[in-house]
């Protein structure tokens, strides 16, 4: 063999192992593909729509025709921050999150000419307008606790109805996050502090109020029982003299001479307590008549 045949061989081979990796490829078991040549899609002849490929190997015209891989896997729309006017035109941010995938990719690639990013910003704007339908008939406080789940609802299905027709189906959507603008946010919370400082305002008046009637009611408490005390006391004070009295008075009128004597002791023993005590006083005063009755049964004469 010549030269230039082996290389003239060798040229058709390199050519062959070429075309042939130009002309192959393989679609993954996650995707499907569509196949567009000179701008135009590769349709079936049964359905007239574009041909969709499953997963395996496949052929294409080299240079002629673009493979446009599809994911078939759920994927997920984030939307952040919108702003909702409620029923009673207070603005509301909701954060929600939107899973979606491709059911029909025939239709999806007519509509959408097979670009997923397309595809997003369209259900983006059809779940916002939705959101904007279901939160706008409703009120804040509706919206906050007990529609919540009704709203999701809503929004899933009519999006979904929506989305059919490019070839997508939603399967769930999801609020996040639902809150206030900060502007809104602070004049709300502004509002809450003055009413809870109202409110524990009128707590403590009460409470000063209750105090001092309590402390007024200990008062008088105090005053009736010191009287009834004082009273009392007066009372067994009155008895107990009283009946000092009637003592004495029986022992003087048993032995009047036997008091007088025992009362004329206690004086001299009050008198006399101390050596340098002093009493001027006339000898036949009846202070020392005692003393006077002892000198006389003894013979002697008072000085």
């Amino acid at each position: 063999m010549s030269r230039t045949t082996r290389t003239l061989g060798l040229v058709i081979l390199v050519f062959g192992l070429l075309t042939a990796a130009l002309s192959l490829f393989v679609v993954d078991e996650t995707e499907c593909a569509l196949i567009e040549r000179l701008g135009n899609w590769v349709t079936d002849s049964k359905t007239d729509k574009p041909r969709v490929l499953q997963a395996g190997l496949h052929f294409k015209l080299p240079f002629l025709d673009t493979v446009h891989f599809l994911d078939k896997r759920i994927q997920t729309i984030d939307i952040s921050s919108s702003r909702i006017p409620t029923k009673e035109k207070k603005e509301l941010i909701v954060d929600l999150f939107t899973k979606w995938r491709i059911s029909d990719f025939a239709t999806f690639s007519i509509k959408t000419g097979g670009n997923t990013v397309k595809a997003e910003k369209l259900l983006r704007e059809k779940i916002v307008n939705g959101l904007r339908g279901e939160i706008g008939r409703r009120k804040l406080s509706d919206v906050v606790s007990q529609d919540r789940q009704s709203v999701m609802d809503k929004i899933r299905v009519e999006t979904n109805n929506a989305a059919q027709t490019l070839g997508v189906e939603v399967v769930d959507a999801r609020i996040v996050r639902i809150d206030l603008p900060p502007e809104v946010s602070e004049a709300v919370f502004n509002l809450m502090r003055t009413e809870r400082q109202r409110v524990a305002a009128e707590h403590r008046a009460q409470g000063r109020s209750r105090a001092e009637a309590i402390r007024a009611d200990a008062d008088a408490r105090v005053i009736v029982l010191a009287a009834q005390a004082e009273r009392q006391a007066n009372q067994l004070r009155g008895e107990g003299d009283g009946k000092a009295a009637e003592i004495y008075a029986n022992v003087y009128g048993r032995d009047p001479e036997f008091y007088s004597f025992y009362r004329s002791l206690e004086a001299y023993r009050e008198t006399f307590k101390n050596n340098n005590d002093m009493l001027v006083i006339k000898p036949d005063d009846a202070f020392f008549k005692y003393f006077r009755k002892s000198q006389e049964g003894n013979g002697q004469t008072a000085r």
